[in-house]
């Protein structure tokens, strides 16, 4: 496979997350971790009470005084309860992540890495998202369906033509279109990332990408097609195959996964803990981490911050073994 390289950023805002989960956590101990070091400046978003709270769980309450911060809307008084699922704490969520969006669109950062956050909580507030693609879309006035997440561990990466949505509805989203738009998505990351021409393994709607019509025709009329195109366009593109078939050859730079568990499964198997995913499409780069806000261990101070330091490192271009 490709060799890659990380594009150097300096500037990046962090918005906390879900401020009842594990983001306002891991969020502070990244940029604690991450403070001398002169190839990045962080940025955290998030509610003044909420973060400060925090910093004295942790007991770096004068370090945290030191970092930079930008303060959203507060929540409503009582709502910051860790482990707790609520409408406040959803409205916090899409609120920072909103406001550190907009400052890197107007050019004061050069991406944004959000702490994770709550489905659940956000669709309490009465707020339509399916992730933190859609609101980067929603945000810089982008059709939904030109931004896509990009999950990244180790040298795999694998772009999600459909995400958070259920497996029926996903199916009825998925075009030759819609496909040839996250493959062109995932190229340009790539670029980014110093790939300068990715091979790509394309994964089959159905199983064994539908054995030729023997388990379906979605294959046949859709993704077959797409693949088809791309290749006449000149790209290196391989399938549709079988998933399991493409992983288990591990000789692609990027894989295209037509739903949410065709990609997260791999990744999140082999890469627990350190796996970034990357909202592609867009103008403005946003990262996250790829795994959840961990309401069960929220507020005990024991959250492992490694995902979103090495999430940032990727994006600011600092080797990972510098601080994890």
């Amino acid at each position: 496979m490709a060799t890659s390289h990380a594009v150097a950023v300096t500037r990046i805002a962090l918005p906390i997350g879900d401020p009842n989960g594990i983001g306002p956590e891991i969020a502070i101990k990244t940029a604690i971790a991450l403070r001398h070091d002169a190839r990045v400046h962080l940025t955290l978003f998030g509610p003044q009470e909420v973060m400060e709270a925090t910093a004295q769980q942790l007991g770096v309450e004068e370090v945290f005084k030191s970092l930079s911060c930008v303060f959203t809307a507060a929540m409503p008084l009582g709502m910051h309860r860790p482990g707790v699922v609520c409408a406040a704490a959803g409205d916090a969520t899409i609120a920072a992540a909103t406001e550190a969006i907009h400052a890197t669109q107007r050019g004061e950062f050069e991406a944004v890495v959000a702490a994770p956050h709550h489905e659940t909580a956000v669709h309490l507030a009465g707020i339509k998202f399916s992730g933190y693609p859609s609101l980067v879309a929603a945000v810089t006035g982008q059709p939904e369906d030109s931004v896509f997440m990009m999950l990244m561990g180790g040298d795999m990466r694998i772009v999600h033509v459909t995400l958070h949505e259920g497996v029926q509805t996903a199916l009825d989203h998925i075009t030759q279109d819609r496909i040839e738009r996250a493959v062109y998505a995932g190229i340009r990351a790539l670029h980014r990332l110093g790939v300068a021409r990715p091979h790509i393994g394309m994964f089959g709607i159905n199983p064994h990408a539908g054995e030729n019509g023997l388990f379906g025709q979605e294959d046949e009329l859709i993704s077959r097609p797409a693949a088809e195109w791309l290749r006449a366009q000149g790209l290196l593109v391989d399938g549709p195959q079988g998933a399991d078939t493409l992983l288990s050859a591990r000789e692609h730079d990027l894989y295209i996964a037509m739903f949410h568990d065709q990609g997260h499964i791999p990744i999140k198997l082999l890469y627990p803990h350190r796996a970034s995913a990357l909202s592609i499409g867009a103008d403005v780069v946003l990262s996250s981490v790829g795994h959840g806000s961990a309401m069960d261990i929220a507020g005990q101070g024991i959250a492992n911050p490694e995902a979103m330091i090495r999430t940032v490192s990727l994006l600011a271009g600092i080797p990972l073994e510098s601080h994890v």
